[in-house]
């Protein structure tokens, strides 16, 4: 499902004299997404692109009726509904790409803190740390907290670059993103981007954002399968770099 090219034409207008799409993607997040295109602020982007990795709800219909562009990709996982993000965001001719979850954990509002190192300081990509920034109780399980804490220092020991979190909220310019030729497709789209960052010597900066418990259950934390899966393959993820793919 695809709305046309005059979606969300009101915002469509360069900040910071940029062009700035986001891009969301989601899976059965009906209850959320309205309340995470609300929050973006007026005027921030040219482009909001929903990607909806196979929701049965009314996820993508909630999307469209909030003014977002909405794109199907049936390939299950996170970094192919990021991808395909990415393939739709080109018709917009972007200078800045941001990735936000659906879930309405994060706080969309906080997006101008992100975007505003890159146009105005020269950074390539930030980070949105929770690990920096104010989590409400409960927002993040043990087990994420753990691995958000855990992998930034293997990244540090392996590949010389620091970070505070794998958190999806981030902002990127569009140029580098392509340079990074990302692949992954599923739990290691995070951690992939930085790594690749760090290896291409990129000027990286985490910023402190707020985080809130999710609007559902998370896809990727909420079970204990999925939290050992999503661990795993970041953890493979995390040394397959240093070690050649």
């Amino acid at each position: 499902m695809a709305m046309p090219d005059m979606a969300r034409s009101d915002m469509a207008r360069p900040v910071y004299g940029r062009n700035i799409v986001v891009i969301i993607p989601v899976l059965n997040e009906e209850d959320s997404i309205g309340l995470v295109l609300a929050h973006i602020p007026e005027g921030m982007a040219a482009a909001v692109i929903v990607v909806d990795n196979g929701s049965t709800d009314r996820t993508a219909a909630v999307a469209a009726e909030g003014g977002a562009v909405v794109v199907s990709e049936p390939r299950r996982g996170y970094g192919a509904a990021c991808l395909r993000g990415m393939a739709e965001a080109a018709r917009f001719a972007p200078d800045v790409i941001v990735f936000l979850d659906g879930d309405y954990s994060d706080y969309p509002e906080e997006m101008t803190d992100l975007v505003r190192p890159i146009v105005e300081e020269g950074c390539d990509l930030v980070i949105g740390s929770r690990m920096l920034g104010r989590r409400a109780p409960g927002s993040m399980p043990v087990q994420a907290v753990i691995g958000n804490v855990l992998v930034p220092r293997i990244i540090r020991w392996l590949y010389g670059h620091r970070y505070t979190d794998l958190g999806p909220f981030r902002a990127i310019r569009y140029d580098r993103l392509l340079e990074l030729d990302m692949a992954d497709q599923n739990f290691g789209w995070t951690v992939e981007m930085q790594i690749k960052a760090a290896q291409k010597g990129y000027r990286t900066l985490d910023v402190p954002v707020q985080y809130r418990k999710r609007v559902g259950v998370s896809k990727i934390t909420g079970t204990l399968s999925g939290a050992v899966r999503a661990g795993v393959k970041i953890l493979w993820v995390t040394f397959r770099y240093a070690f050649g793919k």
